[in-house]
């Protein structure tokens, strides 16, 4: 019973940071959902962007419970910038999926085109006209008039030229 004497403010704080992290929790995924409905957003993307947000709060909620907690904000940033140095080491090889990752999320809110969209990407070594198959976190998969399977990462397709030319794939029959 000492411990809720000596500690009733740090207790108060983490439920209130506890309360505050489910709250936000629940309305960016409502938000999400709800942008994702109003786009016509696949479910798995949505998902996607909403395991990102989660993380994103928990990280923050885990640097509020660190400082209710009474450690120094000088601790805090030599963590930080520790923990930094060494995930920036680590990553630095691995920047592609960063990359990735980040291109996923940005074509996830500006929804330049969708599944079943025909695309030709203008690289000069490598065109490609195909159709949109899916869209995850790190590709984008699509298939040629050929059948061929090609997989784009999806900061290529930020990076390069993209013309949307509509589903010309189907073959329509025109009656009179």
């Amino acid at each position: 019973m000492t411990f809720f004497n000596d500690f009733t403010r740090e207790s108060i704080a983490t439920a209130v940071v506890f309360v505050i992290i489910i709250v936000l929790r629940i309305l960016t995924t409502k938000l999400v959902r709800r942008y994702a409905k109003s786009s016509q957003t696949i479910e798995r993307r949505t998902n996607l962007v909403i395991k990102y947000m989660h993380l994103f709060i928990n990280i923050l909620a885990i640097i509020a419970l660190i400082i209710v907690w009474g450690v120094q904000t000088r601790d805090i940033f030599i963590t930080l910038s520790s923990i930094a140095t060494v995930v920036g080491v680590a990553m630095f090889a691995q920047w592609s999926i960063l990359s990735n990752i980040t291109s996923g999320i940005i074509l996830f809110f500006s929804f330049p085109f969708k599944i079943g969209d025909t695309i030709r990407i203008h690289d000069k070594d490598f065109p490609i006209e195909a159709e949109i198959e899916d869209i995850s976190a790190f590709h984008v998969y699509l298939s040629t008039k050929d059948g061929e399977k090609i997989i784009y990462p999806n900061n290529l397709l930020l990076q390069r030229g993209i013309s949307i030319m509509g589903n010309h794939y189907e073959e329509k029959e025109f009656m009179d």
